[in-house]
């Protein structure tokens, strides 16, 4: 189980580094560009790995490609509503709410995939994931009273909480059978080919439907060209920790872990914004360590 942890946080802090560029970026050029700049830049990685260890595709490769396909479009619906919930907020509720994606994994894989934990394991999950959500609330205008409970920032939040929280599940069993380079291979093609027809069906529309995942459409600077390229190789080494842990531990505890990435989000806002950690998110971090603690005392 211990592996499943540091992958899992290996991953968590990869996909941090994404959370930061994206929140960034998408106030510049909206989210559906983000995602679609970013994976192309992941799937440029991806290639260049393969083309270098061509020997961990296996002898099933090609089957293992086609099973990522679909997994990549599901999972393409995730990255745009997260973008735009951080986008469209408030923050103080969209955050904590995405980050709880680790805690519904959890339910799902013992549902979903009988896989069982310890009490002790079972109490470490329950810290952990209490203590990211609590860390990850950001409080606008000094205060939780100012923040709105429901809009379409905090719908896109559940949406994405749901497509993440169902990810690891539904990808744990084909890299199992196939190997996590094909598959990751695989549904990057589709994450990005379902991007890619988005953002053509968006823009040639104009529809203002689509506004909250455009707009605001500024030209893309130098800056925002270098946090597209460090999101796109930090998703990729993310994905690959994730897709590594699912194959040799339990998905519960990957997942799990993986959730943390967005405390960086916090984290960031905190010493570049000039943001001060409040009361909750001190609470949170202590509940966070203490729940890691439990977590590997268990394994």
């Amino acid at each position: 189980m211990l592996s499943g942890l540091a992958y899992g946080l290996l991953a968590a802090l990869g996909w941090g580094v994404v959370d930061v560029a994206g929140a960034i970026t998408a106030r510049r050029i909206g989210s559906l560009r983000v995602q679609v700049g970013t994976l192309l830049v992941g799937v440029l990685s991806f290639l260049v790995f393969t083309a270098l260890r061509p020997d961990l595709l296996g002898p099933d490769w090609a089957a293992g490609l086609l099973v990522g396909l679909p997994l990549g479009a599901f999972a393409a619906g995730g990255y745009v509503t997260y973008m735009t919930a951080l986008r469209l907020g408030p923050i103080s509720v969209v955050s904590p709410v995405t980050v709880s994606y680790g805690g519904l994994s959890v339910v799902l894989a013992v549902v979903l995939r009988g896989e069982s934990l310890s009490g002790l394991q079972a109490v470490g999950a329950i810290l952990a994931t209490l203590g990211v959500v609590m860390t990850a609330v950001v409080l606008e205008a000094g205060t939780l009273r100012s923040a709105r409970l429901v809009g379409s920032g905090v719908a896109m939040a559940l949406a994405t909480v749901v497509v993440f929280g169902l990810l690891g599940v539904v990808m744990a069993g084909p890299i199992r059978d196939h190997g996590w380079l094909p598959v990751l291979l695989g549904s990057r093609f589709g994450n990005l080919a379902a991007g890619l027809v988005a953002l053509a069906i968006a823009v040639r529309t104009g529809s203002s439907r689509f506004r909250a995942v455009l707009e605001p459409g500024y030209p893309v600077t130098r800056r925002i060209s270098a946090l597209l390229i460090l999101a796109g190789v930090c998703d990729t080494a993310a994905f690959s920790a994730f897709a590594i842990g699912l194959d040799q531990a339990p998905v519960w505890i990957v997942t799990l872990a993986s959730s943390f990435g967005p405390v960086l989000v916090v984290l960031f806002a905190i010493l570049q914004l000039g943001e001060r950690l409040r009361p909750v998110q001190w609470a949170g971090l202590a509940a966070l360590a203490l729940g890691l603690g439990v977590l590997a005392l268990a394994g």
